[in-house]
């Protein structure tokens, strides 16, 4: 079966850069939504901004699966760092998503997702491979060539990679207090952010092979002080573009 990648971002300006790599190119307007169809290194590409938070992010992922019919699908975007060690510039990838705000007890255990009988989605292991084979090369290229001097300087980048537990909830962690109360209950989370999680329960219910990559810009806490706009332009825009590229040349 040929692929049909979809390409889910955080933030519009997240995948700014993915769009312009775009060749072929139609877009498609459905449910206030922006569509953008074409090829990337001659595979099929659906590229969309998710919207903010969980329900957003849902329907536009089951739109990605329902009207494009994408056969994969990568999610990408910024995080908030949340266990110790990890620092603005570096890279998770999920291994399983959870929403650290879903509670339906008595009914059932916290977090659980109701009828699924689960807690955690795990991301498909052949897409989370190539994802980190994708970062490991350009991380062995060096960070300047993903984006600018001045970046690194700036955001004193010197990424890693790493694979783990990510959290989702329409909540934007920016405190210490939050922060420790998410690791208490699941300790083995990386990072926390708004959508991955909604996108990862489509995914398993439409049987859609998923990961998702995100950038750290941020620890989740209120002592973390970067300039968020001008990260997302000149780090997770430009991570965005480079990884997605890697990936799509390995394909």
């Amino acid at each position: 079966m040929m692929r049909n990648i979809g390409i889910l971002g955080a933030m519009a300006q997240e995948i700014d850069e993915v769009k312009a790599l775009l060749t072929e190119k139609t877009i498609v307007k459905i449910a206030n939504r922006e569509f953008v169809v074409g090829k990337i290194n001659n595979v099929r590409c659906v590229v969309a901004f998710s919207k903010w938070g969980k329900v957003a992010a849902t329907i536009t992922a089951t739109l990605l699966v329902q009207e494009f019919g994408v056969t994969d699908l990568f999610f990408i975007g910024t995080a908030g760092a949340l266990a110790d060690g990890l620092k603005v510039g570096d890279i998770v990838i999920s291994k399983r998503l959870v929403q650290h705000d879903l509670d339906a007890r008595p009914m059932i255990s916290r977090f659980e997702l109701p009828l699924l009988n689960r807690i955690y989605v795990n991301s498909d292991p052949e897409l989370t491979d190539l994802a980190g084979k994708a970062v490991s090369n350009l991380l062995e290229r060096g960070v300047e060539n993903m984006v600018s001097d001045a970046a690194v300087k700036e955001f004193n980048l010197a990424p890693t990679l790493h694979f783990g537990d990510i959290a989702s909830g329409d909540q934007f962690i920016n405190s210490d207090v939050k922060r420790k109360e998410i690791l208490d209950l699941l300790p083995d989370v990386l990072c926390v952010e708004m959508e991955g999680a909604a996108v990862a329960q489509v995914c398993l219910e439409f049987g859609v092979p998923f990961t998702v990559i995100r950038t750290i810009s941020d620890t989740a806490d209120h002592n973390a002080r970067v300039d968020f706009g001008r990260f997302i332009v000149e780090v997770a825009n430009a991570y965005s573009r480079a990884v997605i590229s890697e990936i799509m040349r390995l394909l």
